[in-house]
């Protein structure tokens, strides 16, 4: 079920007629679970099994924990039946075919079987959407219990409501039980600021979707398609595009999510941070997918040794973490040459973006254009559909002609005005941004041009696939 369609908007108004009601009673966890689930099987009902085998084996664990004795043991068996569950889903077709590959290669015949050949006769097997954030989320209350960071949680209806709470439940932001799963007690207050608030949230996220990222996804399309056609010039337009299209729809959820959980009496994390600012590898990912970011942050580089065994410890622990988050992202090399780029080039950056004379001889604006051509670059490997192709589109980028690459005006304009406008955001500008009469005359404009120029065909968000 899509934010931006007529199907959620019957589903939402449903949904919060019972709900404002009967805020802050009992019946009213069991309606947002019944719901969350709805919204959920509304794809594929038979894949509801997975969330409730997750949330099952963190329930049980963690009350195995409170109960006293073995607690690293059942820690063991959650991160076990968890990883394992992703991993299957995720990563057992990839593993297969590069093992047979290299059995191929090795001169031995025959291989292992792939994931779909096994499954009984009329069963897909196709990865669940959003299983990576939902095992994520259910996953994070088991470890900040073993580490004394949350009290257990007696009602399972309640839990699997805060991991299956359906404006987050596909592509985040990953909450944490120590946020979310205490709003799920007492009675939520609703007034009309929070009505207000989350209107304009969605509004700002609709927009960004359907306006900006399924705008540039046609063009995006069609040029990475078949990169050996075209130019450096509409290869170069195409992933510029693109970098605006994924940020457009990744953030354009989380807006729409923050919205409708914001009307709900809700407040879900700030998940994106006007990344294409950041003037530094390190602050564009304290700024993009925030909540995944912090996750690798708190569960991944911490245990590791964070940056508490020297210089060298530190490099290693930030390049395996985000060698990980490359992989949490999809198995494919292109996703691994992704993080291995952004690992490599976190590294050699690190001491020069700390350094005073960086910060100081090198303008702001310099620095943040800079980081933008390297997100840019790397963007490549993220949405080419293979490493042959990601070297073909870097390839004519320099050594073909730059003509006419036949970039549609709407999409400069749509990708330079909102750039324009988080530049103003945190400049001097921004009480202005703020004040009630541009956020209304903002809002108006984009109605306007949501109901002129966009067309009734949508597209599925990008995350969704992880």
């Amino acid at each position: 079920m899509l934010f931006h369609t007529w199907t959620f908007a019957a589903f939402f108004l449903i949904v919060y007629a019972v709900y404002l009601p009967t805020r802050g009673t009992r019946f009213c966890v069991y309606w947002l679970w019944a719901a969350s689930y709805v919204f959920y099987g509304w794809w594929n009902w038979s894949y509801l099994a997975l969330i409730v085998y997750s949330t099952l084996i963190d329930f049980f664990c963690v009350r195995r924990m409170a109960a006293g004795g073995r607690r690293r043991l059942w820690l063991v068996i959650s991160l076990v039946a968890n990883l394992g569950l992703l991993g299957f889903f995720k990563y057992s077709t990839f593993l297969v075919k590069n093992v047979n590959r290299a059995l191929a290669l090795a001169g031995v015949t025959g291989g292992l079987p792939l994931p779909q050949e096994i499954l009984p006769e009329g069963w897909q097997f196709v990865l669940p959407v959003g299983i990576s954030f939902f095992v994520f989320q259910s996953l994070s209350y088991t470890i900040d219990f073993y580490r004394g960071n949350v009290p257990c949680e007696p009602s399972f209806i309640r839990y699997t409501t805060f991991v299956s709470f359906f404006p987050q439940l596909v592509a985040g932001p990953i909450e944490r039980a120590k946020n979310l799963l205490g709003q799920l007690y007492g009675r939520r207050e609703i007034t009309g600021r929070h009505i207000a608030d989350g209107m304009s949230l969605f509004l700002v996220g609709f927009f960004k979707k359907v306006a900006i990222a399924d705008y540039l996804a046609s063009y995006v399309d069609q040029v990475y398609a078949v990169p050996q056609l075209y130019n450096g010039a509409a290869l170069a337009m195409a992933t510029f595009a693109f970098a605006w299209q994924i940020y457009c729809d990744f953030s354009g959820y989380t807006d729409m999510a923050r919205g409708i959980a914001r009307a709900m009496g809700f407040n879900l994390m700030l998940n994106f941070n006007n990344p294409y600012l950041a003037s530094g590898l390190g602050e564009f990912w304290q700024r993009w997918h925030i909540s995944l970011s912090t996750w690798f942050r708190d569960y991944v580089y911490i245990p590791l040794g964070g940056n508490r065994g020297g210089p060298w410890r530190t490099y290693a622990n930030m390049f395996v973490t985000m060698m990980i988050s490359a992989v949490w992202h999809g198995a494919a090399w292109t996703f691994i040459f992704w993080g291995l780029l952004h690992g490599v080039g976190r590294l050699l950056t690190r001491r020069l973006e700390e350094s005073s004379v960086y910060k100081e001889r090198v303008p702001r604006f310099a620095r943040q254009m800079l980081v933008f051509a390297f997100v840019c670059v790397t963007w490549v490997f993220f949405r080419a559909t293979s490493l042959h192709d990601a070297l073909t589109v870097l390839a004519r980028m320099v050594t073909t002609p730059l003509t006419d690459p036949q970039f549609p005006l709407m999409g400069y304009a749509l990708c330079l005005g909102l750039w324009g406008y988080e530049f103003a955001f945190e400049s001097r500008l921004r009480p202005l941004l703020e004040s009630g009469v541009v956020r209304l005359l903002t809002a108006l404009g984009m109605i306007i041009y949501l109901a002129v120029f966009t067309s009734s065909r949508s597209q599925a968000f990008i995350y969704f696939q992880f």
